[in-house]
């Protein structure tokens, strides 16, 4: 009798642990039924599906009965609706349209992709699509996955599941080097912005080779004539609505119209994340007044350079900046609020997650802020435009410098100013001067080097081409001045202290310069000398770049921008 009582225990306990693991089985298959079949729905939560067979099962909380003990839940174990494109370096930009709600408690964060073969990777928040309202999230592809041929979109989710069944269906992920990723309408026709087409600079294929295609389903969609086709801009005629089964008075928001490019010959149309959004019938006013002088620039991770930069322009002219951010994860959007409230700057951040898409930005914003600015000028953040006439007859800064170098000109109406640069060597700094590029970089090179130029908005081509900062000018009505040296110069702070450097050696912005790495082109202007293909120090590199010692906007803005203090002369821009 005794021994039984043990036995007794160990059959109990058994018991237990199979109810314990029948229980767990019921509650995971009632979590991954279909919507059709959910068995279950919490108290204070109502369901709401797009598809029966959707496998967003996006569940809100009725806020009008939330509790102290009650939090705001986005999902339920399960993948959130998005779409995938692979870019390069085997990074994935997930991107999950504005109509699926991510808000909580949480945030943005805490995402996961999930991939074929039970791998995952954290989706770290990259920002926000300006003109889609897509929320955009990165992560990387894992090394077995990238062995997979096509490689497999990944499931978006909050918890690290293995629900192989999830990903088993998933459609193949578009890579970076052949897809429509950007859309704008103008009230005339629709700008759409292509990779992977044409290919290589200065040779570009026949607008007649190509048919814009709007529609989710792209084998019964609308298709209207391409009327330009350059670099990665092609430019088409407005879709019927009529056609599409879209009222005018139709929000964007309530139907996302995808779009691509079909190259005819091949019957072929390429991968797209971009949409269309029908022309408003009635454009509203522009409530603030058109700036004269506007700069834009493409950007990643200029925060430390960005305060000289602001502060200089805006002291010489110019308006407005706008910068198109390509995804800079440093402090950039503090220091654009830090100036925002400091004076009265007015700078416009567009998230620009592109890579490699340089000249296509700088096409996008020639129309998107063709209502807002009368001229744009295109320099980068370490190149300041200076006249040596200033610093002869001028005690002090004022608006009117970089505008009264817009009414140099010749016969005929002026539509673009270009301004040669000299490059400037690291001058002997080993880092980054706490007063400024301009205080910290002195001894340039010999020559001048590339143009850059001031643009008149309404004199671009139709086409939107542009290279190096140049644009091609509308036929016939408008001409390209050239300035002289003595007229006019561009400090450009190229070859900074070593660590600045090697930081900008790990990415190039534009389509049609080679990456740093890639062996091609050595004696291409765009190519360091005697830096090669790795981000190697050079012996004596703070002292290469050095045939001429300049200091005259040094001089100038030590003057005028200059102040002494307990702690010796500091410059504006300096905390």
């Amino acid at each position: 009798m005794p021994r039984k009582a043990p036995t007794s225990i160990f059959l109990i306990f058994l018991c237990l642990l199979l109810l314990a693991f029948y229980s767990l089985l019921l509650s995971r298959s009632a979590i991954s039924l279909s919507p059709t079949h959910l068995r279950f729905r919490p108290r204070n939560l109502t369901a709401r599906y797009d598809a029966p067979d959707s496998f967003n099962h996006v569940i809100r909380e009725d806020i009008n009965e939330l509790t102290h003990r009650t939090r705001l839940v986005t999902s339920i174990p399960g993948p959130v609706e998005s779409v995938s494109v692979l870019l390069p370096n085997w990074e994935v930009l997930v991107l999950v349209s504005q109509d699926t709600p991510l808000t909580s408690n949480l945030g943005v964060g805490g995402f996961y992709c999930f991939f074929p073969r039970n791998e995952t990777s954290p989706a770290n928040f990259s920002g926000v699509l300006p003109f889609t309202g897509s929320t955009t999230f990165k992560c990387t592809l894992p090394n077995r996955n990238r062995r997979l041929q096509p490689f497999h979109q990944p499931v978006l989710t909050r918890f690290l599941e293995r629900e192989t069944n999830v990903i088993s269906a998933a459609p193949g992920m578009p890579r970076w080097d052949f897809l429509a990723y950007e859309c704008f309408s103008t009230e005339t026709d629709v700008v759409l912005f292509v990779k992977g087409v044409n290919n290589r600079q200065g040779i570009n294929k026949s607008p007649e080779e190509f048919r814009c295609v709007f529609g989710n389903d792209f084998k019964n969609a609308v298709k209207t004539p391409v009327t330009s086709s350059k670099q990665e801009v092609f430019r088409c005629l407005h879709p019927n609505l009529m056609e599409l089964s879209i009222s005018p008075s139709t929000t964007a928001a309530a139907k996302r119209i995808k779009v691509s490019i079909e190259i005819n010959r091949e019957k072929l149309v390429v991968p797209s994340v971009a949409y269309y959004t029908p022309p408003r019938r009635h454009m509203p006013s522009n409530p603030n007044p058109t700036s004269l002088l506007c700069a834009t620039t493409m950007v990643y991770n200029v925060a430390k350079f960005l305060r000289e930069w602001v502060m200089y322009y805006s002291k010489i002219g110019v308006d407005k900046f706008i910068l198109y951010d390509n995804g800079s994860d440093d402090d950039l959007e503090r220091v654009i609020k830090e100036l925002d409230e400091e004076g009265d700057y007015n700078i416009e951040r567009i998230f620009w997650v592109w890579p490699k898409t340089q000249e296509a930005g700088f096409s996008h914003s020639a129309v998107y802020a063709k209502d807002s600015c009368t001229w744009m000028m295109y320099v980068d953040v370490d190149e300041f435009i200076f006249s040596p006439s200033w610093l002869k007859n001028s005690s002090q800064p004022s608006k009117t410098m970089l505008k009264s170098l817009l009414s140099i000109s010749s016969n005929g109406s002026i539509g673009q100013v270009s301004i040669k640069c000299n490059d400037f060597g690291p001058s002997d700094q080993k880092k980054h001067p706490a007063m400024g590029v301009i205080q910290g970089y002195n001894c340039r090179r010999q020559a001048e080097q590339r143009h850059k130029s001031i643009l008149l908005l309404e004199a671009v081509d139709h086409s939107l081409l542009n290279v190096i900062h140049h644009f091609d000018l509308s036929n016939n009505h408008y001409n390209w001045k050239e300035l002289p040296l003595e007229a006019a110069v561009i400090n450009h702070y190229k070859y900074q202290a070593w660590p600045e450097f090697m930081t900008k050696f790990r990415r190039r912005v534009s389509a049609f310069v080679a990456d740093w790495r890639t062996r091609v082109n050595p004696t291409s202007k765009d190519r360091t000398p005697g830096l090669g293909f790795q981000p190697i120090k050079p012996e004596g590199w703070e002292n290469m770049f050095c045939d001429v010692k300049d200091d005259r906007l040094k001089l100038w803005t030590k003057k005028w921008f200059g102040s002494q203090t307990p702690q010796g002369l500091k410059m504006a821009w300096q905390l």
